[in-house]
């Protein structure tokens, strides 16, 4: 489940009118993020909507256009001139701070950035040696995220005989090796097989309830966004066209209903008389009724239940997924996400 907010946190990331264009192709067309600090934000979009250019932007590895003009209200990568995008990562402004935002936050990519002719262990150090740390803090941080990631028996052997999990589990360790506040993960379980991606599930989880780390992911896997994410945004053709929690976002697509099952076709009769609304099936006894999901509206069925005195043998609540989400909101199915 996503991690439980008790009360309103800092902002761990904002930005205002990020836009990128590439010649006449506009990628980012003037989105604003405001992520809480001790989050999972989780950012999806089909292939080509700007995620892990908003990545690269965030992350200070390339520069995001100059912002909006207040009054032309158009792009400024033409001849309007306007300030650049306010953009604050970890309490740093993005530009200005730029070596701060990177001693604050850490990046797995969509592609592993691990050494094939080094052992695990040589890559957690060369890790350590680029962000300066001394040998000896630099091998016990190598060895505490080697415990951690449940990597100490292959220590020393060479990361090319590693499967996709392990590589992916080294990468994402080697990332904390600097001790970030802020990770972002750019599709990190792209390509492995379900149990390794729930294993990734549990210590991404892990990383923001024991530790406080914010976490920003890009994934084309609708159910990780579901299962971890506190936040959701929609990324379509450079724009965020929906945000919110998985189930505020679920309840923005009709196709919603309440399930009821019944014992004999005269309880079927009377509760479709009764609501008058609803599609019922005989074969099946079953009546389902147009319902948002919401609480009020369980409770008004039931309450109509109980006053007709009708006898229902189950009852199931059916909400949209996410697939039903990107589906609507995007017009296209989540293989193409």
């Amino acid at each position: 489940m996503p991690t439980q907010k008790t009360s309103a946190r800092p902002p761990a990331i904002t930005a205002t009118g990020l836009r990128k264009s590439y010649g006449d192709k506009l990628v980012l067309d003037g989105i604003d993020l405001n992520i809480e600090e001790g989050t999972i934000f989780a950012l999806l979009g089909p292939n080509g909507a700007g995620k892990t250019t908003t990545v690269e932007i965030l992350s200070t590895l390339i520069n995001a256009d100059a912002g909006t003009d207040a009054d032309a209200g158009t792009s400024t990568n033409t001849d309007v001139t306007a300030a650049e995008p306010e953009v604050w990562v970890a309490g740093h402004h993005l530009t200005r701070e730029a070596d701060a935002v990177r001693s604050a936050i850490g990046v797995t990519g969509q592609f592993s950035a691990v050494d094939n002719l080094l052992t695990a262990e040589e890559n957690l150090l060369l890790m350590a040696d680029l962000h300066h740390l001394d040998r000896r803090e630099g091998k016990r941080r190598a060895k505490d995220l080697l415990r951690r990631f449940d990597l100490s028996e292959v220590a020393d052997s060479p990361t090319v005989t590693f499967s996709g999990g392990m590589r992916r589990k080294l990468d994402l360790a080697m990332t904390l090796v600097s001790g970030p506040r802020i990770i972002f993960l750019d599709e990190p379980t792209t390509g492995l097989d379900p149990r390794s991606r729930r294993t990734m599930w549990e210590i991404i989880r892990e990383l923001v309830t024991d530790e406080g780390v914010t976490i920003f992911l890009t994934t084309q896997y609708l159910e990780e966004a579901d299962r971890l994410a506190d936040r959701i945004a929609v990324l379509d053709h450079g724009r965020l066209i929906a945000e919110g929690t998985a189930d505020e976002l679920k309840q923005r697509i009709p196709g919603g209903h309440i399930r009821v099952r019944f014992t004999d076709v005269q309880s079927l009769d009377t509760a479709a008389s009764v609501f008058g609304i609803g599609t019922r099936d005989e074969d099946s006894l079953t009546l389902q009724i147009p319902s948002n999901g919401s609480l009020p509206s369980l409770r008004a069925v039931l309450d109509a239940l109980e006053t007709t005195a009708i006898q229902a043998e189950s009852l199931t609540v059916h909400t949209p997924d996410l697939d039903d989400v990107f589906l609507t909101l995007t017009g296209q199915p989540k293989e193409n996400a």
